[in-house]
């Protein structure tokens, strides 16, 4: 199992050998450290737990310091592993972004954009009512719930409210370049959140 941190960048255009234009996310990828192992027999789970990024010591808790053993890094993250996971990486080991090669599959995952409070049809993509017949101001409007003999809104229902902001995982993503003197890998397509988000990447 291969992992690591990125920050994400911007999207660009690749040309492939053949001259195919390719899509694909910019994401820096500077070194991270691991901070400590997680065992099955100690702590009960397998896990491999990794600092990313620096920051000034006031901005770091108390706790959070004695965890990050000396050093102020600016996120500590956990990536857990399967039974069938070997990882050769100890305390003290720096992963870098040459780990990864072109072709590799990927799975990655990453906070959305937050859009704020948002009606049915952006959030959900309803049609909204007919144009015609005499429709003034309901063009967008969500329309009946179906109160029918319910004195309540059934659970679930698909209504307005705040959009985006969620963590998405995205699946087989394939690595197109990786530049590990810059710190940089490029990934096909798009990968979700805004300029500067955190991106947790994972690959079997």
């Amino acid at each position: 199992m291969k992992f690591i941190l990125a920050t994400k960048e911007n999207m660009a255009e690749y040309f492939g050998e053949d001259g195919t234009v390719i899509p694909v996310t910019v994401l820096s990828v500077p070194a991270m450290t691991v901070t400590r192992i997680f065992s099955k027999e100690k702590d009960g789970y397998n896990s491999v737990q990794v600092g990313f990024g620096t920051q000034k010591k006031e901005r770091v808790s108390r706790s959070s310091a004695g965890a990050m053993k000396g050093a102020f890094y600016k996120t500590l993250k956990e990536f857990r592993l399967k039974p069938a996971d070997k990882t050769s990486v100890k305390e003290g080991d720096t992963v870098n972004v040459s780990i990864f090669a072109p072709g590799d599959s990927l799975q990655v995952s990453s906070v959305s954009k937050g859009k704020g409070f948002q009606g049915v049809v952006k959030r959900h993509g309803f049609h909204g009512g007919p144009r015609t017949h005499g429709q003034k101001h309901s063009e967008r409007e969500p329309g009946s719930i179906g109160g029918g003999l319910r004195t309540h809104v059934p659970k679930g229902m698909r209504m307005a409210g705040r959009m985006g902001g969620d963590r998405i995982t995205q699946k087989n993503l394939k690595v197109v370049s990786v530049d590990a003197e810059n710190n940089i890998m490029l990934v096909k397509g798009a990968i979700a959140g805004k300029r500067g988000s955190l991106v947790e990447i994972v690959s079997r």
